[in-house]
């Protein structure tokens, strides 16, 4: 017997891989834990495998789970689409998006553009700025959407992550490095959350950093740095082969998260629909693992 995927279903998983649990999702979906519970064990009974876990100490979802949940995320997201485009009420209104600079080339801009020629009475307002100030603003109700970078520990079960990446101290090989005194360090602004974990753990550490540059902008630090002024931290992504990578004697950075996160208090549909579009696109997953 061939098994349907049932939207509902489909929902309730998402729903589940969302908030972090069964309970909160059976209150979004406004349905019983019980009624939900029974949806995602009939799915399992006929695919035949175990979708949740259900093991303390061990992630939310079996890896047929995961693999299953990215499929109902882009199923629903082409479901509320085909609704959209042929429903008598289209998307209407505006969305604040802020992104970070390193997202802002050429995948999400055409995704971007799809958006306002397929909702051309969407007003979509981007604005680029550090990790900290987009969070921090999504926190107020400012933004509607971010895309941003954080520690991966601290991803929450509703963020959408697009990449994981190692971060790293880098230097020119032209920089010799003096220990006995405090280390030159090339530093982002008081926005990026590289920097607050340098100054905290890196100057904990003798012979701390002494900060010579202050710059916003990528380019602007790496740059800095092929030109032999300091060391700094940067992501995998952003080494140029040109840098070395310094394993010691300085802390080993935590690894960061690139989510799209949609704010508390954001309950437009427009706002929904492209924050899905993106996570689809870039090939998203809910962290489930993250408290």
């Amino acid at each position: 017997m061939k098994i349907r995927l049932e939207i509902g279903t489909l929902q309730a998983l998402c729903a589940i891989g969302e908030l972090g649990g069964v309970t909160r999702a059976a209150d979004r979906l406004a349905l019983s834990q019980s009624a939900v519970s029974h949806k995602i064990k009939r799915l399992e009974a006929g695919l035949g495998c175990e979708l949740l876990a259900r093991r303390a100490g061990t992630p939310l979802f079996t890896a047929e789970g995961e693999r299953l949940l990215r499929y109902a995320r882009r199923i629903l997201s082409l479901h509320d689409e085909a609704v959209l485009s042929l429903g008598q009420q289209p998307l209407t209104g505006q969305i604040r998006l802020g992104m970070t600079e390193d997202t802002t080339g050429g995948g999400l801009s055409r995704i971007l553009g799809r958006f306002t020629r397929r909702y051309p009475e969407v007003a979509v307002h981007t604005q680029v700025n550090q990790s900290l100030a987009i969070e921090t603003q999504l926190e107020r109700g400012e933004l509607d959407i971010g895309i941003l970078q954080i520690f991966i520990h601290r991803v929450r079960p509703s963020d959408r992550v697009l990449a994981t990446d190692s971060l790293h101290w880098v230097k020119s090989p032209d920089l010799p490095l003096d220990l006995s005194r405090p280390v030159p360090f090339l530093s982002f602004d008081d926005n990026c959350f590289y920097r607050h974990w340098a100054m905290e753990v890196g100057q904990s550490q003798p012979p701390g950093l002494v900060t010579v540059l202050t710059c916003p902008s990528a380019a602007g630090i790496i740059s800095a740095v092929h030109a032999g002024l300091g060391l700094c931290l940067l992501n995998a992504r952003q080494i140029t082969p040109e840098m070395e990578v310094l394993p010691e004697p300085f802390a080993q950075p935590p690894a960061v998260a690139h989510i799209v996160r949609i704010a508390h208090q954001a309950r437009s549909s427009a706002a929904f629909t492209l924050a899905n579009e993106i996570a689809s696109e870039r090939g998203a997953r809910g962290d489930t693992q993250a408290a």
